[in-house]
């Protein structure tokens, strides 16, 4: 009795942290939806323990304990596979993007407004100033990543 007990409270605290991360937006709504999923049947599993002993017995498992291992690590299979999709999307569109700016950043460095803006860059400040040349500081600010 202990035991479910223990096992509900951690379902429900699953479920209340999830709720929690979609609120202050740190979790994107799908993922929310599978670690909901996710919380919910532990909830049930967890409120009526003989409906996994029924399930394993239907499945021909003998060993319910071993049906929910069975179970949990194919979601987590599940998971790794959909997260290594996502990470592969976006390492394209990345890849796409440093294409697309690198071919802007050319297209402008080849206009006459960027060969000024060149020439302006080898000038000291002074000399700067008094062509109207800021010295580029509308240029953007590189930063490291941390």
């Amino acid at each position: 009795m202990r035991a479910m007990i223990l096992f509900l409270v951690l379902a429900v605290i699953i479920v209340v942290a999830v709720v929690l991360l979609l609120r202050s937006r740190k979790i994107a709504e799908k993922y929310a939806v599978l670690w909901l999923v996710v919380g919910l049947v532990a909830i049930v599993l967890a409120a009526f323990p003989s409906l996994l002993t029924s399930l394993a017995n239907l499945v021909g498992v003998y060993v319910p304990t071993n049906l929910l291992f069975a179970l949990s690590i194919l979601l987590l299979l599940g998971v790794c596979m959909h997260l290594s999709l996502s990470v592969s999307r976006l390492d394209d569109r990345v890849r796409r993007l440093a294409e697309e700016a690198a071919i802007l950043r050319q297209q402008v460095d080849d206009s006459p407004l960027g060969s000024m803006r060149q020439s302006d860059a080898g000038q000291a400040p002074d000399q700067q100033a008094a062509n109207g040349s800021d010295g580029g500081l509308d240029q953007p600010v590189k930063r490291s990543r941390q």
